[in-house]
């Protein structure tokens, strides 16, 4: 995965605070929520390489489902974690998948964010 989805979520995201008014609230959700799905994979390296306990991948595709996907695939991107292992990468694929459908879906009017 690449940079693709993200550039996609930020259109996403601009189109919908242009167009219709979309909170900013919900801008810095996906901030925190990247920030910390980020740590958590550079945690989960860290872990890898010293030998120690690892977080489950379970964890990690609930962080990203979580608005932490951008986070997630900027990890994989620049610290080369879960980017090779193919059984991880089908179902984060679909956890990134699902959630540009829930944000297409909860952004457009009328929406309970609003």
């Amino acid at each position: 995965m690449n940079y693709a989805p993200i550039l996609l979520f930020a259109a996403m995201y601009a189109y919908a605070t242009l167009a219709w008014s979309m909170p900013l609230w919900v801008g810095a959700v996906y901030l925190v929520a990247s920030a910390a799905c980020f740590c958590a994979y550079a945690l989960d390296k860290s872990a890898a390489r010293a030998g120690r306990r690892r977080s489950p991948e379970s964890t990690l595709l609930m962080l990203g489902l979580a608005c932490g996907w951008p986070g997630a695939v900027l990890a994989q991107q620049w610290l080369r974690h879960k980017s090779a292992k193919q059984s991880f990468r089908l179902p984060f694929h679909v956890t990134v998948a699902v959630n540009l459908l829930a944000f297409g879906w909860l952004a457009s009017p009328p929406s309970v964010l609003r």
